[in-house]
């Protein structure tokens, strides 16, 4: 195997494990549900999706799910929760690598912050209403929630938990970066 793809492999696998750890490290934000819970796992998949391209973030976020419903498990015995964590955790990084990678400056990378974290709250938000909040209700055989209902959750809790969450890993991840900036020139320049 070619040394570049081993080390992407390992450095893939380190970022997930770390990611893993931190998804574990959760807590609530005061004055939104409880069941919404601020992680900082976002941030390794960030620096594999901006290292090693939009794929690498992806797979990140897929393997830490995969170890936390393999480890933990779920209330529902279905990955729902993790299913919406890989789908907002990929709708967060996607937009931040493909604007990183495109210019690879600090403006690039803020402005793919502020449209990972409107894109994941739209969407998240969208499917939430949809297929998320109807999964969980139905695979813990709770009573239907109304349209009104959840879209209350979705407009009280949901949604400004999203944009809350985006923030927080953006502003942790700007400062991460800000730190590792010299060491990222040097892999651009190798690859």
């Amino acid at each position: 195997m070619h040394k570049g793809k081993v080390y992407k492999m390992v450095a893939v696998s380190m970022l997930s494990s770390i990611a893993y750890v931190l998804q574990l490290l959760d807590f609530p934000f005061p004055g939104l549900p409880a069941f919404l819970q601020i992680d900082f796992s976002e941030v390794p998949a960030l620096l594999a999706a901006i290292v090693f391209g939009p794929l690498a973030g992806v797979a990140v976020e897929a393997i830490k799910n995969v170890l936390h419903y393999g480890i933990v498990g779920n209330l529902t015995g279905v990955p729902v929760g993790e299913a919406a964590n890989f789908i907002a955790g990929t709708l967060f990084i996607v937009p931040v690598s493909y604007f990183y990678r495109k210019h690879r400056s600090t403006k690039s990378l803020s402005a793919g912050l502020i449209a990972g974290t409107v894109l994941m709250t739209f969407m998240m938000a969208l499917l939430n209403y949809v297929l998320i909040l109807p999964a969980y209700t139905w695979f813990l055989n709770s009573p239907q929630m109304s349209g009104d209902a959840m879209l209350n959750l979705i407009l009280v809790g949901i949604a400004p938990f999203n944009v809350i969450k985006g923030l927080v890993v953006a502003i942790l991840f700007v400062i991460l970066y800000s730190r590792l900036q010299p060491w990222l020139n040097k892999q651009y320049q190798h690859s």
